[in-house]
């Protein structure tokens, strides 16, 4: 069965459609602003230059997209969920940054082919349920000779394990590929290798709280995907599902002291079109 006629039979919209409401419940704003570093270090990594013609695809609240408007690109901030671009356009208004913000899909993104000449998406178009359809698109309307830069939790990293973690009690939904394979060097080669050169370093971001318990606090409350999870099971499930939490957790933080340090390994991805 090809990708074309596996997709077809698999209810995207819907899943899609659950993956909005999912990012739309909580408040992501309370853990994407702590990802801002990840956003700067991208901007390196493609090298912006002052007055390139940027796209942050999936921005969320704006992570790669203010990091972008501080080295005076000019930028289009999207995202499917609206909510989340209102976030970002203030955070925007609050640093007095000019960027302008679109609601659009990154499988179907609203502009004509070879428009930008950077395409960035930090942690957001690797959830994507049809991953060949964002790549093409990113591919399409970043200009020959652009470059694509993408942040992407691994596998085997914290959020990687996270989400396998949340999958025992949530089980994805049956072919769609995990997001986690943006996170792999061949798994890109593939989506690109066939019209980009790919590059890949791999990347901790250090997830920094008060305690174990706080960042439990903050991701059931706010972060949509453990939210939702925790909303979706019975009490018993809810409770083997926060202990699993709590190993992962101390599996990961490298703090002596009662707070938490757990670093998160990614993938900075640079892709140079052709």
């Amino acid at each position: 069965m090809n990708v074309q006629t596996a997709n077809a039979t698999i209810d995207l919209a819907a899943i899609k459609a659950r993956q909005r409401t999912a990012w739309s419940s909580g408040d992501y704003a309370r853990i994407g602003t702590t990802l801002q570093i990840v956003g700067e270090t991208l901007c390196e990594a493609v090298d912006l230059r002052s007055g390139h013609y940027v796209l942050d695809v999936a921005a969320g609240n704006g992570t790669a997209t203010l990091a972008a408007a501080r080295r005076f690109a000019d930028v289009v901030s999207t995202d499917y969920v609206g909510s989340l671009l209102d976030l970002g356009r203030e955070r925007a208004k609050a640093d007095r940054l000019p960027v302008t913000f679109q609601e659009a899909d990154a499988e179907n993104l609203p502009f004509p082919e070879a428009s930008f000449d950077v395409v960035l998406s930090t942690f957001g178009v690797m959830f994507t349920p049809n991953q060949e359809k964002a790549a093409s698109e990113l591919i399409r309307v970043c200009r020959p000779g652009g470059k694509i830069g993408l942040a992407n939790w691994t596998p085997e990293g914290f959020i990687g394990r996270l989400f396998k973690t949340i999958g025992k009690y949530i089980p994805p939904a049956p072919g769609v590929k995990s997001p986690a394979l943006w996170g792999t060097k061949t798994h890109l080669d593939a989506l690109f290798g066939a019209k980009a050169t790919v590059t890949a370093e791999r990347r901790h971001f250090a997830f920094r709280y008060k305690s174990p318990e706080h960042w439990v606090e903050l991701f059931r409350g706010y972060y949509g995907p453990v939210l939702k999870a925790f909303a979706a099971i019975d009490p018993p499930a809810r409770t083997a599902l926060e202990a699993d939490l709590y190993a992962l957790l101390g599996e990961f933080n490298i703090a002596k002291d009662g707070t938490l340090v757990a670093p998160s390994e990614y993938l900075e991805v640079v892709i140079t079109t052709r």
